[in-house]
């Protein structure tokens, strides 16, 4: 038996599920998880020794590469001074500053621990802010766990297929309005009919909770026209997004401003965090400043803090994004390419250094349902034969992919040979 069944077989009598965060099960491609023991670069080393080139990314942060040595530095310095005050520190506002620096959105910001913590917090001050009570987001974006964002959630809710989760209230479930992305429309009849309830649209501006989907031309803009319209708090989910497809995120990268944003993920370097922030007459509404409660003990840890200032330093270095665009674009186009030497019917994606892969006939995927039409079956024997050649990606069709700095010309090369191999098995 391997090292990773033996733990994995250890984990499942005391984890649910034997993880800590479901898609890791491999529920949806079959098989045992590799069990990691290390990380360096573009490279993940299991129990068992093996190696693969890793399109993870522990699901985005290491946009910089596993274990980079500016980051590990600053880390080792700030652990010298500890490693948790709950008080106040330098690095938070230094933090805040660049945050505030790089987004277009955001004029005062929070820091919090995860991403679902992010988009809860935001949701509340949103509420709090306009008086209302009724939340809208869009089917198959995931925006954490929280009670009143598992409705038509994607994701690993959709690898489970668990399109929603028993123990969420229905009364609040009742108050939140899942409708399909990139549908003007039907936001613009939904508005017209209940405006005066919404207190807030929350959405992945580019979305990568169910494969990769890009907004349609206008989209944003039309949204944020009818938000601005009918009162209503814009909040752009770019825990994914932020830093990775540009320095400013999706909002920069579109020219459409929200008001309010959500972060994570990069902004952390690898360390658990997540931020949200937006416009200061909103912001300023958050205690202690203002009355809408949140709070957090280890809220600006100074670890995730350092890690991820040293991240956004190195991204901020010329050429950064052009590098990352240039090498994810390059990986694509050979994916293309091989697939349609193979005959195997595909729709791709990319937005800076994110992508996805469809095994679907359709000529394009722009939602949910587009999305749920992927050949799932045939994705979960292609990941399977791309691990058996060195290559680590999402364990789920519903999971965007990411390129970091550290994959070099032959890291694409050699991805590009296991997906022609791992095709031809199909």
């Amino acid at each position: 038996m391997s090292e990773s069944s033996e733990l994995f077989d250890r984990a499942k009598k005391i984890i649910p599920g034997g993880v800590n965060s479901p898609v890791r099960a491999f529920k949806a491609v079959g098989g045992v998880p590799p069990f990691i023991k290390s990380a360096r670069g573009c490279r993940l080393y299991d129990e068992d020794g093996n190696e693969y080139i890793d399109y993870v990314g522990s699901w985005g942060p290491m946009i910089a590469g596993h274990a980079n040595p500016r980051v590990l530095e600053r880390l080792k310095e700030a652990m010298e001074n500890g490693t948790s005050f709950g008080a106040p520190t330098r690095l938070e506002v230094e933090m805040a500053e660049m945050v505030i620096d790089a987004v277009p959105s955001v004029e005062v910001v929070r820091m919090v621990n995860s991403g679902t913590e992010a988009t809860l917090s935001a949701i509340r001050v949103a509420r709090g802010h306009t008086g209302r009570d009724t939340i809208i987001k869009f089917d198959g974006c995931y925006h954490g766990h929280g009670d009143s964002l598992l409705i038509q959630a994607g994701s690993g809710v959709e690898t489970l297929g668990l399109p929603d989760s028993p123990g969420v209230p229905k009364a609040l479930a009742e108050l939140t309005r899942s409708l399909p992305f990139n549908d003007l429309d039907v936001i613009d009849k939904t508005f017209r009919e209940d405006g005066e309830k919404i207190a807030c649209v929350i959405l992945e501006p580019v979305i990568g909770n169910m494969g990769l989907i890009l907004p349609k031309p206008g989209y944003l803009q039309g949204l944020r026209d009818l938000c601005t319209q009918y009162g209503v708090v814009m909040i752009f989910d770019e825990v994914m997004t932020g830093f990775r497809v540009a320095y400013g995120g999706v909002q920069e990268l579109f020219g459409v401003t929200p008001d309010m944003t959500t972060l994570g993920k990069v902004i952390g370097g690898g360390l658990p965090v997540g931020a949200y922030g937006g416009k200061r007459e909103i912001m300023e509404k958050v205690a202690p400043a203002g009355p809408i409660y949140q709070a957090g003990t280890l809220s600006g840890n100074p670890l995730a803090m350092v890690a991820g200032m040293e991240t956004l330093k190195i991204l901020q270095e010329p050429g950064t994004y052009e590098r990352l665009n240039k090498t994810t674009t390059t990986l694509l186009d050979g994916m293309r390419s091989l697939f349609a030497d193979a005959g195997v019917p595909g729709v791709f994606g990319r937005v800076g250094s994110m992508f996805g892969v469809y095994f679907s006939d359709l000529n394009a995927v722009s939602n949910y349902e587009d999305a749920k039409k992927s050949d799932t079956e045939r994705f979960s024997k292609y990941h399977g034969a791309m691990l058996a050649n060195g290559v680590y990606l999402a364990p789920s069709q519903f999971e965007a992919g990411f390129v970091s700095l550290e994959h070099s010309d032959e890291d694409i090369e050699k991805t590009l040979s296991a997906v022609k191999k791992a095709l031809s098995t199909l």
